[in-house]
């Protein structure tokens, strides 16, 4: 195992692990921001496909991932877009094709258009969110943040504290439920016994939640969190040439797309 702090990440890994969290979140934000201004059909379709084969080749596919590629995000604009072309008043769209009619009710070929037009809108956002919120940790963001824009470390690292409590908390709760599988404390079947069962377990990890937070504000404070301006670091994120690269032929591609839709 490589001590190195610069280490480069394993090649099958995909080579999104490797880039700096600012540089994923700067390559994709000015496509997201003038995508809420665009009105065709063809442009999110260009920056889905975009999103969608950057994640394939930089990314190891896995089970969630693929179910969000996959399932998800096309299960999302197909009820968004048939939730916006009903919602949409047809006075406002032109006449022109029919597509559903019910009594007095008519869904026009324009209105389809325009609902399913916001929804791969939608889509393109949220496919160009994921190119860095599925490869990049938490942690790494914080620690980016203050290693590269100067943000304050009692800032960045009280947010890694904050984030290594979410999977604390899963184990504390896992603990918990076995705990009373061993006492037999099931108490049955349907929603009200649900409920009950999770009315159970607040009380406990509450509990274990304010233990959990002292330890770590005794931490901090042995290792004298916040008494001196600067720290040293003992992970480093370093903005490298690849992650420049990486972000001036998104931006490059970005508006490729949007001259040619």
């Amino acid at each position: 195992m490589s001590l190195d702090p610069y280490a480069e990440a394993p090649a099958s890994r995909g080579f999104l692990y490797g880039l700096n969290p600012l540089g994923k979140l700067a390559a994709p934000l000015p496509a997201m921001v003038l995508l809420v201004f665009v009105r065709d059909l063809l442009t999110p379709l260009a920056f889905i496909a975009l999103a969608y084969a950057i994640l394939l080749v930089g990314m190891r596919m896995t089970r969630t991932l693929a179910l969000l590629l996959f399932v998800a995000l096309p299960a999302v604009a197909v009820l968004v877009g048939l939730g916006l072309s009903i919602w949409t008043d047809p006075a406002q769209v032109p006449h022109d094709a029919v597509v559903l009619q019910l009594g007095g009710w008519t869904l026009y070929g324009a209105a389809v258009a325009v609902g399913f037009a916001t929804a791969l809108r939608l889509v393109a956002i949220i496919a160009l969110a994921l190119v860095a919120g599925m490869s990049t940790t938490g942690p790494d963001l914080a620690r980016s943040l203050v290693q590269q824009l100067r943000i304050p470390y009692r800032v960045g690292y009280t947010a890694i504290a904050a984030f290594r409590f979410v999977p604390r908390f899963g184990h504390e709760l896992d603990l918990i439920r076995q705990a009373h599988r061993v006492r037999g404390a099931h108490g049955g079947r349907g929603p009200f016994a649900a409920i009950a069962r999770w009315y159970g377990y607040v009380v406990p990890l509450m509990a274990g939640s304010i233990r959990h937070a002292e330890r770590v504000a005794l931490a901090m404070d042995a290792r004298a969190f916040g008494a001196h301006p600067t720290r040293t670091e003992r992970h480093l994120v370093p903005l490298r040439a690849r992650d420049i690269v990486f972000v001036v032929l998104f931006w490059a591609a970005s508006a490729a797309l949007f001259l040619l839709t």
